[in-house]
């Protein structure tokens, strides 16, 4: 056998891709999101092969038999056939499946290797994983921040109508130039979580401990939504995924703007803040950080979440508040990893004189630095 028909499989498989490529693209609400990279295609592309594959098999299988049991029933006079086995048919009905399976394997390897190839990236971020929020490190530009769900909890607790992006829009998304390779290194801080963008055709746990890759591409500007893809607790379903692939211009024009906020917020931790201003700050921090496990009253989750009023963290010593926030304890994060000093210093005034408490206290931003 020459070398055109061991490969004649894959070259009918190459020439059935190209007619159905067209109509892959095809947007069905039951079907996979449009891709926007060139891997996200190919995967959508062999999963419509497939799907024609399994309807062809389907058709020849069922057809041939619902046509035997009406051209060979008993009613019409029909008599069974008495054999025990036919070799010949055993090997044609071995082969033709082990052919197909072969022939689709061929694109499908293709793409994973694809899929796993990271080199030649022209930019790396690092996402980390947290109960139940993500980090972004932009390595190569000095730009650190945290995407949290942006829902509202009056949305969530089903007092106000729902929005178009309910649970998948968040405060600060990822953005990422089009055109440009980027390499994703995952890992998570608490427990498994997994970075999932659909139309990216990415989805990639993030592992306590180890740092996994990924990368994507888009082609073309838009905001793509995605969510955590692992079962990562009782919030599992507020930790949404937002990408915006604008042009290179944009991005440079974030990026400035992204280290002008972080060089103002460093500014304001060296200042003295009043009593009234840190809490109203700790409100927003507050609210978006912390309400999901402690709630909007302060009244927690107990025992899981123990509440914020009345508790025993936030009415006794500051030093322990302090100490508690920054470092974390069980399934509460170390929030000096997520959080700047004006934050930390905000939200621990907003707890100790709000949401029922009246201690009186406050902490500054420059005290939470040294305390680092």
């Amino acid at each position: 056998m020459n070398k055109k028909a061991i490969f004649f499989p894959s070259t009918v498989l190459a020439a059935v891709m190209s007619l159905v490529a067209g109509s892959a693209q095809a947007a069905y609400e039951l079907n996979l999101k449009a891709p926007v990279t060139e891997i996200a295609s190919q995967i959508y592309d062999l999963h419509m092969l497939i799907v024609y594959v399994c309807l062809a098999i389907f058709v020849v299988v069922f057809g041939f038999m619902f046509y035997s049991i009406y051209k060979h029933r008993k009613s019409v006079g029909h008599k069974a056939e008495q054999f025990h086995e036919h070799h010949t048919l055993e090997i044609i009905w071995t082969i033709i499946p082990a052919l197909i399976l072969a022939a689709m394997a061929v694109p499908a390897t293709k793409t994973i290797f694809a899929m796993k190839d990271t080199t030649a990236a022209d930019m790396t971020v690092k996402v980390t994983g947290h109960q139940w929020k993500w980090e972004y490190d932009y390595l190569d530009k000095d730009v650190k921040f945290i995407s949290t769900l942006a829902t509202s909890q009056d949305q969530i607790q089903n007092k106000a109508e729902k929005g178009e992006n309910y649970l998948l829009e968040v405060d600060n998304p990822m953005v990422v130039p089009t055109g440009k390779k980027v390499r994703v290194l995952l890992t998570a801080t608490d427990v498994i979580h997994a970075w999932w963008v659909p139309e990216f055709g990415v989805k990639q746990d993030a592992i306590p401990g180890f740092i996994k890759e990924v990368w994507f591409k888009a082609e073309k500007e838009g905001i793509y939504r995605g969510q955590c893809a692992e079962l990562c607790g009782k919030d599992h379903g507020f930790m949404p995924i937002v990408v915006e692939a604008v042009s290179e211009d944009k991005y440079n024009e974030w990026i400035d703007a992204k280290k002008a906020a972080a060089t103002a917020a460093n500014a304001g931790a060296d200042k003295e803040w009043t009593k009234d201003d840190l809490v109203a700050n700790g409100k927003v921090v507050y609210e978006k950080n912390c309400a999901v496990c402690h709630q909007v009253t302060g009244a927690g989750l107990p025992p899981a979440f123990p509440a914020i009023t009345g508790g025993k963290i936030s009415t006794g010593p500051v030093a322990d508040h302090l100490a508690l926030v920054l470092n974390g304890k069980n399934m509460m994060p170390a929030w000096k990893a997520l959080l700047n000093d004006v934050e930390i210093a905000s939200v621990i005034a907003y707890e100790r004189n709000a949401l029922g408490n009246s201690v009186g206290d406050i902490v500054q931003p420059s005290a939470v630095k040294a305390a680092r």
